[in-house]
């Protein structure tokens, strides 16, 4: 239990989540079982996706996707610095190396102008990415369409990692829909916008990739006759094709993804309304509010502001501190990945991505969630109000 009265993020359990799952619990299908099945189809029908399979977390999702996308030793992954180390550390697990792209000061997504130049560098130098993870960071894309046209003309595999972006949409349609990437990962974490308590998803319209992410999630194991390599023998034959993982999700973790789905759209309407109102009340703040990428309607996984340090008295840490103190569970997304220490062992160092380093400095996640209530809302910003004074 989180030890704030108002944390930055709370899953939304009802009596039908919890019935769902003990329908399972009664039934003669723990996992591997057809929960997980519908589960998959309810949420590729509302991405508007051919394919979506269904793993243990959106890390291993991640990780699946890059070794269906070709990714191995020598190869190269490119992503933001502004992230969960997930979106990186998925590259490391295949054997290949990371490079970052620096965010843009304004949406705090990748800075496709940075991409742009450093890709015409890198292919100068021979050291093009295999694969580039595009993070929707808080809930709204990245420049999708421009980083695709750059995918098309570089020829790297493009992969959203939409884990903050479930509900959310890009030039009018649902994040998911493979218009621009290749495959998107969605989280199921429970502060995400819908929970299936752990849990991820890769959506593809590719039936290649969708095959081969099947089999990557079941150690690479089939049992379709056309695909073996020596005649079936039966029901019960399969075979092993490659070396595949365990990263299977269950069916009761299927049941409350599944039964959270038929309110997913009242949570991201929530969630869009919190946001509108924090607009409203925090205007005219020694403040940067987050500002929408052209194209993307967030999801508003996360609400994200920069403290103007010029303008107030406090420190960061001050300001955490004073928040937290009153109970607001407060957090901060992200350190950048490349000054973790393990990326820093790798020859990052700081002062290689300056934006996202300043914006480190400066940001603060605010509380959001759907039980957020516009009163416990208006205490967390007269609390905000008092300490930046």
């Amino acid at each position: 239990m989180t030890p704030y009265r108002i944390p930055y993020g709370c899953q939304s359990i009802d009596q039908a989540d919890i019935d769902a799952v003990v329908q399972v619990l009664k039934s003669p299908w723990l996992t591997q079982g057809p929960t997980i099945e519908r589960f998959e189809q309810a949420l590729a029908e509302y991405c508007q996706a051919a394919h979506a399979i269904a793993v243990c977390n959106a890390t291993a999702a991640l990780h699946i996707a890059c070794v269906a996308a070709g990714l191995g030793s020598g190869d190269i992954l490119w992503t933001s610095p502004n992230t969960f180390v997930a979106s990186a550390n998925c590259a490391r697990y295949c054997g290949a190396e990371v490079d970052f792209v620096d965010i843009d000061p304004h949406t705090w997504n990748m800075d496709v102008n940075l991409l742009a130049l450093k890709l015409e560098a890198a292919e100068l130098a021979g050291k093009l990415p295999k694969v580039l993870v595009a993070v929707a960071f808080a809930g709204q894309s990245a420049d999708l369409q421009a980083i695709a046209g750059l995918a098309e003309r570089y020829g790297f595999v493009l992969i959203e990692d939409a884990a903050h972006a479930v509900g959310a949409s890009y030039k009018g349609r649902p994040v998911g829909c493979g218009a621009y990437a290749s495959m998107t990962i969605f989280s199921f974490h429970p502060v995400k916008i819908i929970t299936s308590a752990e849990g991820g998803m890769v959506l593809t319209n590719s039936p290649e990739l969708a095959g081969r992410l099947r089999r990557l999630r079941s150690h690479g194991i089939t049992s379709d006759p056309a695909l073996m390599q020596v005649p079936d023998k039966g029901l019960w034959y399969y075979q092993q094709l490659e070396l595949g993982f365990n990263y299977r999700m269950t069916d009761l973790h299927a049941a409350l993804g599944l039964s959270q789905m038929t309110r997913l759209d009242q949570f991201v309407a929530r969630r869009r309304a919190l946001a509108a109102r924090y607009q409203e009340l925090l205007a005219g703040l020694p403040l940067t509010l987050p500002v929408a990428q052209s194209g993307a309607d967030s999801a508003w996984h996360l609400y994200v502001v920069r403290l103007d340090l010029t303008r107030i008295r406090s420190t960061q840490a001050q300001v955490f501190d004073a928040l937290r103190a009153a109970g607001l569970g407060v957090n901060l997304h992200y350190i950048p990945v490349h000054l973790q220490p393990y990326y820093q062992e790798q020859g990052f160092a700081e002062g290689d991505f300056p934006e996202a380093e300043r914006y480190f400095l400066e940001a603060i996640s605010l509380p959001l969630y759907p039980e957020l209530t516009d009163e416990l809302q208006d205490e967390v910003v007269a609390h905000l109000r008092r300490v930046l004074d």
